[in-house]
């Protein structure tokens, strides 16, 4: 099986935090949704024969596209791709975008799950975070999704920043269990460099994020989603059972994919690749034919401690015994050494030569990675 990743790389405004690819201006749209198209049929022997089980608009803001912007893209993916009739077709999109009007179009084409970018119920964390869509739209958005037939449905929200108090947590963690969506994804707000969130920190206009209260924040999370019946199947990601994304799930387990876009990146277990991260470049080589990308081939250690990171993050966890077989048994016993101090310290557990990190070892999920990294060729 494969994945298509499609990035649109439009936004309304810029949210403070985000530092992924995008612009503001609309100027390019019209020829990026071509060069996008061009990129699909360019594309179409990177996974070979892998039947196609998950299409992904992300972004920036897909749901700018219009309705038949998005059909087009997805009707020259079945043109030229061995699309599964079960595949999971997902459209990331703004609460704002999501009018009776768009809702009622999209109904039309096939997209069949939506992640819904809700971030916070409270008008002054919107604000805050430079958000375009206001607390009311974000609950209008999910009901209007929900009574136009649409049953798979993400949500996201956002912890650990200043404004954020327990109770206000507690009450968005809530407000999305009484939404009925069954699946709930959340990050912690993270500072990236050279966005305007760091900026205002550096000059002391914002204060920085304190670790100990996202650390609160999380466990708050996993303790209100299980009570509500939520499998913690990936750091991030919460489902009820059953309806685990089937694009999360792919990425963390190694699945090959391909990104359509700017910036968008690839993968095909032997190499990953990326697109440049400039919307006029980006046009201008795909005017030509020719795909504006950098490509990395992948060290043994390289995929190895890919896997180490991704498997770690998820509940199935990671396989010792694939990791002998895959890879070299040498490998294997360097992990079970570097995982000592984090079993006595009971972050993480052995079950059928399963590596699985514990609650309290999730909060230190990068970092245990990191320790189980191997470094140089057995």
């Amino acid at each position: 099986m494969a994945g298509i990743y499609i990035h649109i790389p439009f936004c309304k405004k810029a949210c403070h935090y985000c530092d992924f690819h995008f612009s503001t201006s609309p100027v390019y749209k019209d020829q990026m949704v071509k060069a996008l198209r061009n990129e699909l049929i360019l594309r179409k022997d990177y996974t070979g024969s892998e039947p196609i089980e998950t299409i992904y608009f992300g972004g920036g803001t897909p749901s700018v596209l219009s309705a038949d912007e998005l059909g087009m893209l997805i009707h020259e993916i079945t043109e030229y791709y061995p699309v599964s009739a079960s595949a999971e077709i997902t459209l990331e999109a703004n609460p704002d975008d999501l009018n009776p009007q768009k809702v009622k179009e999209l109904k039309q084409i096939p997209v069949n799950r939506f992640s819904i970018g809700i971030q916070s119920f409270f008008e002054e964390d919107l604000s805050w975070m430079n958000r375009a869509h206001t607390a009311a739209e974000g609950h209008s958005s999910i009901k209007r999704v929900q009574d136009a037939g649409f049953e798979n449905i993400t949500a996201d929200l956002i912890y650990g920043y200043p404004l954020l108090t327990e109770e206000k947590w507690e009450s968005n963690i809530r407000q999305l269990i009484e939404s009925g969506i069954p699946h709930i994804s959340s990050y912690s707000m993270t500072v990236e460099p050279a966005t305007a969130l760091a900026s205002l920190i550096t000059k002391g206009i914002q204060k920085p994020m304190n670790e100990a209260q996202s650390a609160r924040h999380f466990g708050m999370l996993m303790d209100e989603l299980i009570v509500a019946g939520f499998e913690h199947y990936e750091i991030s990601n919460f489902a009820k059972p059953g309806r685990h994304s089937k694009h999360n799930s792919n990425y963390w387990e190694g699945v090959n994919y391909i990104g359509i876009g700017p910036s968008a990146h690839s993968f095909n277990g032997e190499s990953r690749q990326w697109n440049v991260s400039n919307n006029k470049k980006y046009i201008e080589s795909l005017e030509r034919n020719k795909i504006p990308f950098e490509i990395e081939y992948l060290t043994i250690e390289n995929r190895i401690n890919e896997y180490i990171m991704t498997t770690l993050r998820t509940s199935k966890g990671m396989d010792l015994a694939l990791i002998s077989q895959r890879f070299h048994s040498d490998y294997r016993s360097h992990i079970l050494q570097s995982l000592e101090p984090f079993l006595e310290k009971e972050w993480a557990t052995i079950n059928d030569q399963k590596v699985v990190l514990t609650k309290e070892g999730k909060l230190f999920a990068d970092y245990i990675a990191s320790e189980l990294f191997v470094e140089l060729t057995l």
